[in-house]
Order: C-alpha cells, then structure tokens, then sequence
C-alpha cells in the first residue's frame, strides 16, 4: 500500500517513541531496577507496538485488500490476511 507522507511520518514517529522506550527499558534492566517498573514500561511499548500494528492493518485491509477484491483476487487476499493475523494470536 502506497501511504501518504503524513502518515508515514505519524508511523515513523510512533515507531521513534518506541524506540527510545525500548532504550529506556533496556537501561532499566542494566541497572537492576524494580522488577515491576521494568514490567510497567514493557506492557507500555507493547500497547505502542499493538497501536502501530492495528493501523497497519487498517491500512492493509481498508487498501491492499480492497484493491485485491476489485481485481478479483479477493480469495488471495483475506487468506494472507488471516495467515498473517494468526501469527498475532500465537
């Protein structure tokens, strides 16, 4: 899916965030903190990571699989999709 700049943008912002989070975290752990604050900002970039994921399939759905259903390719599409939604739930 082609996406605009904004929204490239929106995602590589939220993906920089993330980042430093995990940086953070990481400087937690080397400096033996609190097993419950490394906890606390573990289950935040998760819930950071879960918001990026969601979008992209919203994106993929609301784009890559219209599309493929218009062009008669539908069948492929949502099979993918699930495959892909699958991992998720494991």
């Amino acid at each position: 899916m082609k996406r605009t700049d904004k929204e490239k943008k929106e995602l590589v912002t939220r993906l920089s965030r993330i980042e430093g989070q995990v940086r953070g975290i990481q400087k937690m752990i080397e400096e033996d903190r609190y097993c419950i604050d490394v906890l606390t900002q573990l289950s935040a970039a998760k819930a950071a990571l879960d918001k990026i994921i969601l979008q992209v399939l919203k994106d993929h759905s609301r784009g890559c699989v219209v599309e493929a259903i218009k062009q008669e390719r539908g069948d492929e599409a949502i099979d993918e999709l699930i495959s892909v939604l699958d991992k998720f739930i494991k």
